[in-house]
C-alpha cells in the first residue's frame, strides 16, 4: 500500500451491508475471482470493486492476479479487533443486567 492509499479501520470497512456480506461469501471459499462475487449483488463489476478495495485497505482481504482475472480472499484476522470490541460491551452488558436483577429481586423481598 502506498502513503497514498492510507488504511483503513476495520469498523468503517464493514459498517456497509454490501461489504458484510462480501465478508460473508468470502468467508465459505479460499479464493474467489471478481466474477463470481458480482453475481451476488445488484451492483456493477467496478461498484463491487470499490467495495472490496475498501477492505482491502482494512487489510480484510487479500488479492492476488490469476492470469487476467483478480481474487480476493478473506484476511480474518483484522476481525479480532472487532470481536474483542463486541466481547468487550458484552460482558459489560451482562454485569449490569446481573446488578439489575439483584436490585429488582432485593426489592421483591
Amino acid at each position: 500500500m502506498t502513503d497514498k492509499m492510507k488504511s483503513r479501520n476495520v469498523f468503517e470497512a464493514i459498517a456497509d451491508p454490501t461489504r458484510r456480506e462480501l465478508i460473508h461469501i468470502l468467508s465459505e471459499s479460499e479464493a474467489v475471482p471478481l466474477y463470481k462475487l458480482t453475481v451476488h449483488f445488484d451492483m456493477g463489476r467496478t461498484a463491487v470493486t470499490k467495495h472490496l478495495t475498501i477492505l482491502w485497505e482494512a487489510d480484510l482481504v487479500k488479492k492476488s492476479k490469476v492470469g487476467r482475472e483478480t481474487h480476493y480472499q478473506l484476511n480474518p484476522i483484522p476481525l479480532k479487533e472487532v470481536s474483542d470490541w463486541v466481547t468487550y460491551y458484552q460482558s459489560f452488558w451482562e454485569n449490569r443486567m446481573q446488578a439489575l436483577q439483584e436490585v429488582l429481586e432485593e426489592e421483591n423481598k
